[in-house]
């Protein structure tokens, strides 16, 4: 198979995950009536306009309130896009409509900023909706960006990027070209530093959990930017991208990040566009002239009693002088974002981000793509368009993109770029030295991930919970609940699974290990993971009310994809499925229980039906894990 060969099979899969998910939105907003669109949580309506106006870079939004069925669950959350339509818009095409994307919810109330640059009359004055919307904007630059890598010519620059990145070609170094050695950076960090500053087509940052991937990513960016002008970073998420920006800026580089502000973190607000403009005086000039144009064009259309030919040329001359002072602001505008551009060290934004207007032509040196196993291949080409030369980091064996259409996960768009790249490139830059947990925490993912690569640093390899003034001798559990009868349960609504017998245990569990730690407990960060929403839903509701005898324990539940990047001392993990058949769905994804099981740093408990989990190999092998390390107990112990 050639290259292009590969891509056009990546476009077809990306075609069928775009129509899956207009058939998702279409069943949502298309086939349901509107009160169970409502019931169904994708739809407000009739909705009250609270207040609006213009937000930081004079982006329009309104504050909107639901009337009906109130505080009830839904759909809506920050980021997400979102359609304002009018009330004839249910009825009729010839309805009204604008979208725009939620800024954030709060219980009844959301504050949308508007994708256009003006607020549309009708939304204050009409009866109006919002319900969810689906956005083809990602999809149109993801397929835009397969079809010129596609068309590449293998003599221009692109066209070697793809060739290399797909590993038809292999990468070539500069070795020693820029020699550093970092005092806190270990040997592998130290070298991966210097394998992005030697790259001349790509480098591959593999950085397992806990190794201090984002700490050498930050090194490598800042090393970097003493011979460069601005670096590309981008991220497959608004989270991550958010966190780069956050770090990069911490270690006293001038980072510029660009992306709609509604999905930037408000503490992280001074660091776009809109926020350095808006503390700038020379915008002040740019406000006054635009503000003194809106008072042109109001005086131009003043209705006048009597109109003739002076009235008309007032009015001609008004307009010209409304026209020319929105020239010289838009003129001086720019002026001064060429020049913010200019100074930056680092530009962030998302994958989808770079095609962002303010840097939709611009090319860089050097592009940085972290959390690169996240994100779909398709996404990451986006910012690659712009690339001389390409750093990806991450790791291939922990939470994968998501991909709604099984059968476009069959055709191959649920492998990334990275994945690609660490199977087919020899030039990997592993870290090899994790820092967060007990070395038999680390020994399972180790053993399956990473071929007994990583190394546990000295400081983490033996350190655990001190239990009545003795260490603890059993950093990883696991007890089987295999013969209890604790048969999983579905919510027929959610299609969820959950299993509160199996919580029960965990429960008896963590109250004695609670106890035992007595003067310990507020300094005891506890994670309680779960790979179903609704095991995550019946524990949060359970976990408030019988553990109030011990207030100041630190306690969070939550699901395994919202625990990615987070670290506790004690991690729990209750596997729910249960059942005669041995089927386990989609625990078979070991990244995900990968992910999962290295969130702990000194106590790692997971509580499971064996025979159900063993029929598959790598409940097989975790199961020969503990059983080596005597740490398989049975439920009955807690019961």
């Amino acid at each position: 198979m050639t290259s292009t060969e590969e891509l056009k099979q990546l476009l077809k899969s990306l075609q069928i995950e775009k129509d899956e998910e207009i058939k998702i939105y279409d069943n949502l907003l298309k086939k349901l009536s509107v009160n169970d669109r409502i019931k169904a949580g994708a739809c407000w309506f009739p909705v009250q306009t609270l207040n609006q106006g213009w937000s930081l870079g004079m982006h329009p939004f309104v504050m909107i309130e639901r009337q009906k069925l109130k505080d009830t669950p839904h759909k809506f959350k920050a980021g997400a896009v979102v359609s304002i339509f009018s009330e004839e818009f249910l009825s009729s095409k010839s309805g009204l409509e604008e979208k725009g994307i939620v800024h954030f919810v709060d219980k009844n109330r959301m504050k949308i900023i508007l994708y256009g640059t003006e607020l549309p009359t009708w939304i204050m004055t009409n009866k109006i909706g919002i319900q969810l919307a689906f956005d083809e904007r990602s999809y149109n630059e993801m397929e835009r960006a397969l079809g010129s890598v596609l068309n590449a010519k293998k003599s221009e620059r692109l066209g070697e990027l793809r060739e290399i990145l797909l590993g038809y070609q292999p990468p070539t170094f500069q070795k020693g070209l820029y020699p550093v050695h970092i005092p806190n950076l270990n040997n592998s960090q130290n070298q991966a530093v210097n394998s992005c500053l030697a790259a001349q087509d790509i480098a591959i940052l593999h950085g397992p959990p806990g190794t201090g991937k984002t700490t050498t990513l930050v090194e490598a960016i800042r090393q970097i930017s003493k011979y460069e002008s601005a670096i590309l970073v981008c991220a497959p998420s608004n989270p991550a991208t958010d966190l780069l920006t956050e770090r990069l800026a911490a270690v006293g580089l001038k980072v510029v990040r660009v992306g709609n502000i509604s999905r930037v973190d408000e503490s992280l607000l001074q660091h776009t566009v809109e926020g350095i403009l808006d503390g700038m005086n020379e915008m002040t000039e740019v406000k006054k002239m635009r503000i003194e144009a809106a008072a042109q064009f109001r005086q131009a259309e003043k209705y006048k009693r009597t109109f003739g030919p002076n009235e008309r040329d007032e009015r001609r001359e008004a307009r010209n002088e409304a026209r020319q002072l929105l020239q010289h602001a838009r003129q001086l505008e720019d002026y001064i974002i060429d020049k913010l551009f200019a100074e930056a060290d680092v530009i962030t934004c998302t994958l989808v981000g770079a095609m962002n207007s303010y840097i939709e032509k611009k090319r860089f040196r050097t592009v940085v793509i972290d959390e690169a196993a996240q994100a779909l291949e398709p996404a990451t080409w986006i910012p690659i368009l712009k690339a001389d030369r390409v750093i990806l980091a991450g790791d291939p064996f922990q939470l994968p993109p998501t991909v709604k259409s099984m059968e476009a996960a069959r055709e191959g768009l649920s492998v990334t770029l990275l994945e690609k790249g660490v199977a087919r490139i020899k030039d990997i830059q592993l870290l090899d030295t994790q820092y967060r947990m007990h070395e038999r925490i680390m020994g399972f993912s180790n053993k399956i991930f990473y071929h007994n690569q990583l190394k546990a640093a000295d400081m983490v390899a033996r350190w655990g919970l001190v239990i009545q003034n003795q260490p603890d001798t059993r950093p990883v559990e696991f007890i089987d609940t295999a013969g209890c009868g604790f048969e999983e349960k579905i919510n027929p609504e959610t299609s969820s699974f959950y299993n509160p017998e199996e919580y029960f245990i965990l429960r008896q569990h963590l109250d004695n290990l609670l106890f035992l730690l007595e003067e310990q407990r507020p300094k005891i960060s506890i994670g309680i993971i779960s790979p179903y929403k609704e095991q995550v839903l019946f524990m949060q509701e359970q976990i408030e009310k019988d553990f109030d005898h011990f207030p100041e324990a630190r306690i969070h539940v939550n699901t395994i994809d919202s625990f990615q990047g987070q670290e506790r001392d004690v991690i729990y993990i209750s596997m729910v499925r249960s059942n005669d058949k041995g089927e386990i769905g989609f625990l078979k994804d070991s990244r995900r229980m990968n992910v999962a099981m290295t969130r702990a740093k000194k106590k790692l408990v997971i509580i499971g039906d064996s025979a159900t989990l063993a029929s598959f190999g790598f409940y097989n092998q975790f199961l020969d894990y503990v059983e080596e390390h005597q740490s398989h107990s049975t439920a009955w112990e807690w019961m």
